[in-house]
Parts: C-alpha cells; structure tokens; sequence
C-alpha cells in the first residue's frame, strides 16, 4: 500500500476488529472503495494462546475482509487503513 488513510483511536473499551470495522465504514464513504488492509502496531495485535512467551506473536491476521498487519512504524493508537495493490486494484 503506497496511499492509506490514518486513523487515530485510542479508546481502551474497543477491541480492535471494532475499531479497524468503524475507520473501514469511514474510509468507504469518504473514498468510496473497500480498504483491505490495514497497518497497526505490534502492540495492538491480540496476544496468542497456548504459545510460549519464547514465540513471537502473530504479524497478521483478518478483522473482516482486512488483511491486519504489524508495523513497527505505526504509532500505537492508530491505524494505517487503505487498499493494497496498484491504483486501488488488490494485488494477488
């Protein structure tokens, strides 16, 4: 993704599909194309169960139709929303 939109949430009450689904209605009705993926800091990933603490948790994961993916250079509390491919066309 080379142009995404960045979103800023920091309520601790939402869980993160929630939050990745509200900036996913916004970015629709503001751009009028479907995100399908989204950047966010490792730190908001959902930690994994049954692993060991050795094991690193997991870098995606899909909250929907949005491939979610960790980015160290996402600040925590936001989320870097857009369409994955060239001029908005998915890349497979």
């Amino acid at each position: 993704m080379k142009i995404g939109m960045l979103w800023f949430d920091n309520d601790k009450q939402t869980d993160l599909i929630t939050k990745i689904e509200t900036a996913s209605v916004y970015y629709f009705q503001k751009y009028g194309k479907r995100p399908n993926i989204c950047f966010v800091h490792p730190c908001m990933l959902p930690k994994r169960e049954n692993h060991s603490e050795n094991q690193k948790e997991a870098t995606t994961y899909k909250a929907g139709n949005v491939e979610v993916r960790s980015n160290q250079t996402v600040l925590p509390n936001h989320l870097w929303i857009g369409i994955n491919g060239v001029n908005g066309e998915a890349i497979t």
